[in-house]
């Protein structure tokens, strides 16, 4: 069995799930960075503001899946390591059953909800107001999609699938932007770019059924009361998750009820960039989740090396561009989207790349949480975020602009990022030495980026971004420990021969 544990957690099965699920996320974003200007261009500014808007619903939708996927991802792979995967079928098939009945009854709440919402929660232009209600009622209908697509990537990850998954979600992910460009030609409505997100679901939905279905033969539904486990952790997800939510994108409909649809595109247009980095981080932690599962019950130290390895790889791999757009920003939104854009919100995309960086790395210790079982702990944190920080937002909205509200979700991703560590040492001592090796990294991460942003121009930043870098990347390194220092050493200087290297130094 230990053989079989040690094999999840190794670094072969680890660097190719980091892989793939980066390649599956990157490659979209290099399509959507390109292909932005000219949705913006298509459909105007409010429009455009609407539609970051529906992508922010989206994310909502997603606490319909009760926090079952990456609860499957969690009870699978510690169900693998002890041998007891025979009721994994129909664990899975009343999972979804119970999943898509829940995500259409909410889906149907949103709907009867939204004419309110278009005409007195939102500065809806009227012109816009029965085009908004039509798109966002189609984009309701996507709901049941969303959480039966997570239930099906938990599947996938426990069973460590991240290649398949991901070579079938690519071309998918990648119509998100094309299939909304194309019908535009066709059919200016913000209706035509709903139908082609909800269309691209469905397809992402049967690609993932298509993949699982081997991996359980026995699929059926059984008793409601086999997910009942499930629910258990998967319901503290979901409130950590519904909190998150919150706290993600209530910014957003701050901006939209205080200031004007327009103010909304200049703050959410930054604000979704700088979510791409999530790319790394998130890639890491769903490689991370299911080895931390299989492994944390006896092989602590493994997994106090998982989190190591994760959180380092996250610092050293997110730093650099956070400290390019904290420094540039304003250059590169001028850039990609004009000098408008560029004025109106090249601070907001400084200051909301420090911040980002925070979250990135914090994405290491929730992954962790979720792997012992203690989402609790992570929603409680959560739920003290929101008392302090929604007031907080929508004070320094009304103090500074938007500019302010960027300041108060930096503050509040440095803070999740701290209060998810120390989480994760406490409940789980064998990670505590390393959470506390961490510290040093970050302060010097917070410092360089907080000093690069005030930066006057580009060249200061470049004065203040590089040796900050290097001081951080070292004290970095010092979380390492002596064995794996040694192995560092011969992959410095054979680069060339890093699989080979990690997978024998670092398995």
């Amino acid at each position: 069995m230990s053989q079989t544990i040690e094999a999840r957690a190794g670094a072969r099965r680890l660097i190719s799930g980091m892989f793939w699920n980066a390649l599956g996320r990157g490659l979209p974003l290099l399509l959507a960075l390109v292909l932005t200007p000219i949705l913006v261009q298509e459909m105007g500014l409010e429009r455009w503001g609407l539609f970051t808007l529906a992508l922010a619903l989206v994310g909502v939708f997603g606490i319909f899946d009760l926090g079952i996927g990456p609860a499957l991802t969690r009870g699978l792979s510690e169900r693998m390591s002890e041998g007891e995967d025979a009721e994994a079928g129909r664990l899975v098939g009343t999972a979804m059953v119970a999943l898509g009945g829940f995500a259409t009854l909410g889906a149907a709440i949103f709907w009867f909800i939204l004419p309110w919402l278009m005409k007195s929660a939102l500065n809806v232009p009227p012109e816009l107001q029965e085009e908004a209600l039509v798109a966002f009622r189609v984009l309701a209908c996507s709901a049941p999609l969303i959480v039966i697509n997570a239930a099906l990537w938990g599947v996938l990850a426990a069973h460590q699938k991240f290649a398949a998954a991901n070579l079938v979600t690519i071309p998918v992910a990648a119509m998100y932007y094309v299939g909304p460009v194309l019908l535009l030609m066709v059919w200016p409505s913000l209706v035509a770019v709903m139908l082609a997100l909800v269309a691209c679901r469905l397809a992402n939905t049967l690609s993932y059924l298509w993949l699982a279905r081997p991996l359980l033969p026995r699929l059926s539904v059984g008793s409601p009361a086999m997910v009942l486990p499930l629910l258990r952790i998967g319901g503290w997800m979901t409130f950590a998750s519904l909190l998150n939510q919150a706290l993600l994108y209530a910014d957003r409909f701050l901006i939209g009820a205080m200031l004007t649809l327009a103010a909304v595109a200049h703050y959410a247009t930054p604000l979704d960039l700088v979510l791409r980095m999530w790319i790394l981080p998130i890639a890491i932690a769903q490689a991370l989740l299911p080895a931390m599962a299989s492994a944390f019950r006896t092989l602590p130290e493994v997994t106090a090396g998982l989190l190591r390895r994760g959180a380092m790889l996250m610092i050293l791999l997110t730093l650099p561009p956070c400290l390019a757009l904290a420094g540039a920003g304003d250059w590169a939104l001028r850039l990609w989207l004009g000098a408008e854009f560029a004025a109106n919100g090249g601070m907001v995309l400084r200051i909301l790349a420090a911040g980002i960086f925070f979250s990135c790395v914090s994405f290491s210790a929730n992954a962790l949480l979720d792997a012992i079982g203690r989402p609790d702990a992570t929603a409680k944190l959560v739920m003290a975020e929101v008392v302090v920080f929604l007031p907080f937002s929508a004070l320094m909205l009304w103090w500074i602009g938007i500019e302010g509200a960027a300041i108060a979700w930096g503050l509040r991703a440095a803070m999740d990022c701290t209060g998810k560590l120390w989480l994760a040492g406490w409940l789980y001592p064998p990670v505590r030495a390393v959470t506390r090796r961490l510290g040093l990294p970050l302060i010097l991460s917070f410092l360089a980026l907080a000093a690069t942003v005030l930066a006057p121009d580009w060249r200061w930043a470049a004065a203040i971004a590089l040796p900050g870098f290097l001081l951080v990347a070292l004290a970095t390194l010092r979380v390492l420990t002596p064995v794996e220092r040694t192995t560092l050493r011969p992959l410095l200087r054979r680069p060339w021969q890093a699989r080979r290297l990690l997978q024998s130094g670092l398995a």
